[in-house]
């Protein structure tokens, strides 16, 4: 569905220049969702970007993105205009900044709906009804008539779920979705990704630095560090058998955290105590 191949993004910065991309290939089928893993910094938001050419004008990109047999980057903007969001969609990381205070839900949603479909009001509100429905937001003919801060965070990602759907894109890019919610809510948003992916056959590209994530709902995995791709492979195969001294220790890092030293019986006090003697309860 959609092909990287030795993509580059530079960005000057005075007299040097700063490699966010260098030289990654990747490739998306259909109903799959590819983890780009990496820690921060490694250039997972920049490919996203550039898939879009959602980045500065002094930025320089070389490269292919393949996507319906033609090259993203070399299209004039207004081609790129009717790609983003009708045919490619993107779920950014911070709903509290990307949706606007100062329109209701129902505006924002509608606003995709008649520039891309030429819905007039009546039709591109009756459909975001039904997409608010779709993302499983209770009462959503009342919640339509909302703003954001009337959303809780987790709701108002679920909003920006139904925005990013709204034309029905074969192609979604989720750029850490799930970073700002607590893990509850978390689980819940990663779940409805997954089923909606299962329903529309979507191509997703999720963008995380949390291992867990990718092992939970992604087919294949990309890992990146510093702009470059480390070690690329089916989920199951980079997690039992990992090539890269990198992918291992982020691996390892991802064992330690769910499986932390076992809390010793011994007593002071009254209190459990950790195993590096500190007092848990």
């Amino acid at each position: 569905m959609l092909e990287v191949k030795n993509l580059s993004t530079y960005f000057k910065q005075g007299d040097s220049t700063v490699k966010a991309v260098d030289n990654v290939s990747f490739s998306v089928a259909k109903g799959e969702i590819l983890g780009l893993v990496g820690e921060s910094g490694s250039g997972k938001s920049t490919i996203a970007h550039s898939i879009l050419k959602l980045i500065p004008a002094s930025a320089s990109v070389s490269g292919e993105i393949i996507f319906e047999n033609r090259n993203l980057l070399q299209l004039a903007e207004p081609e790129l205009i009717k790609i983003r969001g009708s045919k490619i969609s993107m779920i950014f990381q911070d709903p509290f900044t990307s949706l606007n205070p100062v329109l209701t839900i129902g505006e924002q949603i509608a606003e995709v709906l008649r520039f891309h479909q030429g819905m007039n009001r009546q039709q591109a509100r009756d459909r975001a009804i039904e997409l608010l429905e779709t993302v499983r937001i209770r009462n959503s003919g009342l919640r339509v008539r909302d703003y954001p801060h009337q959303f809780s965070g987790g709701m108002q990602q679920r909003v920006m779920i139904a925005i990013a759907l709204a034309c029905e894109p074969e192609f979604l890019i989720a750029d850490e979705p799930t970073t700002a919610l607590d893990v509850t809510i978390q689980a819940e948003i990663l779940r409805l990704i997954v089923e909606l992916k299962e329903k529309f056959n979507l191509g997703i590209m999720y963008i995380t630095h949390n291992f867990g994530i990718v092992k939970n709902i992604c087919q294949r995995v990309v890992v990146l560090n510093k702009g470059r791709v480390v070690e690329e492979g089916e989920t199951g195969q980079i997690f039992s058998n990992p090539q890269q001294a990198y992918t291992q220790r982020l691996i390892e890092c991802l064992r330690v955290l769910t499986h932390p030293p076992t809390p010793s019986l011994s007593k002071r006090g009254g209190g459990v105590l950790s195993a590096d003697g500190g007092e848990l309860l």
